[in-house]
């Protein structure tokens, strides 16, 4: 069984409810953070890590998605054309050794269901999972080491998948998805200066404070192993009609085991308008200052 992680799924397949209007006709994965679209940061990270496949899980609406990592061969003639290759190049960032592939999730049956889509393409190979919702500050953490790198490392060593997790405030754990650690101590020896990977027991849904395990929030990164297709292809429909990615982490956890990741940095939520605005200035202003 192969450990190294080539793959990256990311899903792609949502409409954007909470960007509307602006994700009326525009996907909202392209909707700028500075001067480049969410997703692109998204695909930059996965590529750091030493992801060389990119699979994208979307529908009919979303093929702008994959025309934005696709070569424009006219507007690239355009360009060079008219001197401008500099301007050229740097549309056609992709490295040669990485791949774009497209599959549409078809009936839009949830997150776990948008996961599994990608098994013909992923196959029997680990892989990530980037919530293309979560874009991590690139500003201040090195892509080639941190958070997803850490992961996959973490689990080639462990053969355990990996899920980011971060600490949230008080007020803000009834949001999330909260983590309960094997052992609650481990969480004394965490430190804001570097990764760490713990054993997880299970994740609480929304928990009131008092209810919370601990405060660490799944961020949207993980690094599973292959059978997870598995469980989610027995996974039954639950909450809203769809296949949740946590039910066959459960199954995962009981079977296999699975390991938290503590994230380095912070993230901003692409996917909700008021936290948007305010990474798309944050963004804008470290490009500006970096000119």
């Amino acid at each position: 069984m192969t450990t190294q992680v080539t793959h990256a799924v990311i899903p792609v397949a949502g409409f954007g409810t909470r960007m509307l209007p602006l994700s009326k006709s525009v996907p909202k994965e392209l909707l700028p953070l500075g001067n480049r679209p969410a997703i692109h940061y998204v695909v930059e990270e996965a590529i750091a890590a030493g992801i060389k496949h990119i699979v994208l899980v979307g529908h009919a609406q979303k093929s702008a998605i994959e025309n934005y990592f696709d070569v424009n061969a006219e507007l690239d003639n355009q360009l060079r054309a008219k001197g401008k290759d500099k301007l050229a190049d740097s549309l056609n960032w992709l490295p040669v050794d990485v791949s774009v592939s497209m599959i549409r999730q078809g009936r839009p049956l949830g997150l776990g269901h948008a996961v599994l889509q990608a098994r013909p393409i992923v196959g029997d190979n680990p892989f990530a999972v980037l919530l293309p919702d979560v874009v991590l500050n690139p500003f201040t953490t090195n892509l080639a080491q941190d958070n997803l790198a850490f992961m996959i490392k973490a689990f080639r060593e462990s053969q355990h998948s990996q899920i980011l997790v971060s600490a949230v405030a008080d007020e803000d754990i009834h949001k999330y998805g909260i983590a309960e650690l094997k052992q609650a101590e481990q969480l004394e020896r965490m430190s804001g200066d570097e990764n760490a990977s713990f054993a997880v027991a299970g994740f609480v849904e929304k928990p009131s404070l008092a209810q919370a395990p601990s405060n660490l929030a799944v961020v949207g990164r993980y690094v599973f192993d292959a059978c997870i297709f598995d469980y989610l292809a027995k996974t039954q429909p639950s909450v809203g009609g769809e296949i949740q990615l946590t039910d066959a982490i459960d199954a995962l956890i009981s079977t296999q085991g699975v390991d938290v990741t503590t994230m380095l940095g912070d993230s901003f939520d692409a996917g909700d308008m008021t936290s948007y605005m305010q990474a798309f200035i944050y963004f804008a202003q470290q490009q500006l200052a970096a000119r």
